[in-house]
Formats: C-alpha cells, structure tokens, sequence
C-alpha cells in the first residue's frame, strides 16, 4: 500500500498492512533541514514546492503538510502584523480584536488577497502534480478556537470565556466561517482531501473539558460537518493532558484525533478505538530532541504496543517537533512504524 492508502485506512478505522506514521506539520524542522526561513519562502511558491517535495523524500511521513508554521498569517491577513524569526514559525505581533464590534468589523474575503496564503495554496498544487498519488497533502490551519484566540489574545480568550462567553461564542463562530471560507475553493477544485488543523489554545492544560465542550467541541463539529459533506478527512490536534475528555473527542466529527504526549495512549485506546481514528503521543521534545536513537525507537514501540496494534491508530509525535531534532531520531521513528506488520 502506498503511504497515502495507509494514513486514509487508518482514518477511516481500518487496519493497514504496517503502523501509519507521521510527523505533525514539522514546517519548522523541514523549513531549517532545507536551509532557508519562514520568510524567504513565504513568497516563493516554487521554491516552497521544492522544499515539500525534497522533504517527503527525507522524512517518509504518510502525510506531507503545505503550509505547517504560516498558521498564523490567517488572522494576519484581517488587519495584524506578522513577525518573523530566524528559526521558528511566525508570530502575531498583537491581537486585533476586543469587542464584538471589533468583530463585526472582519472581512473574511480578504483571506483570498493575501499573497503569503495563495502562495502556500500554489505550492500545494503544485506539490500535489509531483507527489499527490504517493502521499496525502494536506494544508494546515489553526483550529477554531485557537484562530479566535489569537485574534482575541490567549490571556483576554480565558477570562472572557468566564467574563464575556457570548463574545467568545461568536468569536469562534467567525473564525470557523473563516475556515471554511480558507479551505473551500481548494476542496471544491480536488486539490484537498485532507485537512489538518492545530487547536492548541483548546489544550487540556488550558481550557477545564466544560469549557471545551462549550467553545471549542460544537466548533470543531460545525467545521468537520462541513467537511464530511465535502468527503474530505479531517486530522486534528490538541495539546496538553486532555485524559479526562477522550470521551469529547468523537463528539468533534474529526476522522483523527492527535493526542499529546501527556495524555494516557492506553486510555485513549480503550476509549476510542472503534469510535475513531487517533494518533500520537511520543514525547517530541523528551524523546525526539533530547533523546538518543534507542530511546526513539524504544519508545515508539512502547506507544505501538499500547494502542497502535488493532488499526484505526497513527503513529505521531505527542506535537509538532523541534527544529532541531536529530534526522536519526526522526528515521528510526518512521522506521519502526514502516517495518511493524499488522
């Protein structure tokens, strides 16, 4: 099977002929393994093209992500400032909005002007011509709840989730539209059929799962629901320890959840196997930075072991990797996934 066949079978609950496995997003580590920045590629989607397609080969993710680290350039585009760094993804320079006034003020349709989104959108097609029949593609995004907070401010989103729940409410809502209106064309066109969304402001660190199940779940579904009525697969992640509400996750319509490396893989297991598809949870800094080959492949196999046996599973790291992550590491991760046989 080839690996996009593999990655799709595990989303759909099914068991492949080996573990699935990838990376999530991994923009950081490809875009410094390539030897450029964030900006020089922002522009450039031949370039960008060629950073994807050099990478697939490199790191043999089932999934190769367009777009991984521009996240927050989708709230730029409304009115913010971006700032890039020298090594890392770029950041928003300051919240925009704090009312909802403020709010009714956002033009989405702005988001099909930027020329940073459209050139991750050309880089994607592009991508897709070279390399679309041997691995999925996807183009990654915020989640709803995530994208609404950096347009609030983290700090400003928690207190008004007590102090102003209405606002946040519809906070979430527009950025959900926004989604849909970023993803939209490159769905209806074929370009897409897997989209990959990061909500980690919606972190069981940070949000209590009443909160989550208030401002983050019915967003997500409302996404996803839109989503499956486009047959397109979504995979979402969401940081930080979220063991006490596994039993949200299929709430959400995702067809893959992936799980931090602080939430009980076990658990998960005996939660949601045969409810849907979930990934992780290797520690990405722990074992993928800091830790030898032999701890990667130990604890690989250790998660495996756990939940990834039955199908329905993917292997992952518990987030998004460093930059700086040894290559070894990284190929004995995909390698142990690659030659377990299910």
């Amino acid at each position: 099977m080839k690996p996009r066949e593999v990655i799709l079978k595990a989303f759909e609950g099914g068991k492949a002929d080996r573990v699935p496995v990838t990376l999530f997003g991994a923009g950081m580590w490809s875009i410094h393994s390539f030897g450029t920045t964030f900006k020089d590629l922002s522009l450039d989607a031949q370039k960008m093209t060629d950073m994807l397609v050099q990478m697939s080969g490199k790191l043999l993710c089932d999934i190769v992500y367009a777009g991984s680290g521009y996240n927050n350039f989708h709230a730029a585009t409304l009115g913010g400032k971006i700032k890039f760094r020298e090594i890392g993804a770029p950041d928003l320079e300051a919240p925009l909005i704090s009312s909802e006034e403020d709010l009714q003020k956002l033009d989405i349709s702005k988001i099909d002007a930027d020329e940073v989104i459209n050139t991750i959108k050309k880089a994607l097609k592009a991508t897709k011509v070279k390399i679309g029949d041997e691995y999925a593609l996807t183009m990654t995004a915020w989640g709803p709840y995530t994208l609404a907070a950096r347009l609030v401010g983290e700090e400003d989103m928690m207190k008004a989730t007590f102090k102003k729940p209405a606002f946040v409410e519809k906070a979430v809502d527009f950025t959900t539209n926004l989604l849909i209106h970023l993803y939209e064309p490159i769905v209806n066109d074929g370009t897409l059929n897997v989209i990959s969304l990061a909500d980690p402001t919606a972190s069981g660190d940070l949000i209590s799962k009443k909160q989550f199940e208030r401002f983050a779940l019915p967003y997500l579904k409302k996404f996803t629901d839109w989503a499956k009525s486009k047959n397109v697969y979504t995979l979402v992640h969401i940081c930080g320890n979220t063991t006490d509400r596994l039993d949200l996750f299929p709430l959400t319509g995702a067809s893959c959840i992936s799980l931090d490396h602080k939430t009980d893989i076990a658990k998960a297991k005996e939660i949601l196997h045969g409810k849907m598809c979930f990934g992780g949870n290797v520690d990405p800094v722990k074992i993928m930075l800091q830790g030898t080959v032999q701890e990667v492949e130990d604890a690989c196999k250790t998660v495996i072991q756990a939940a990834g046996t039955d199908g329905g599973f993917v292997l992952m790291p518990g987030c998004d990797i460093p930059p700086t992550v040894p290559y070894e590491n990284i190929q004995k991760f995909i390698q142990v996934a690659r030659e377990w046989k299910l």
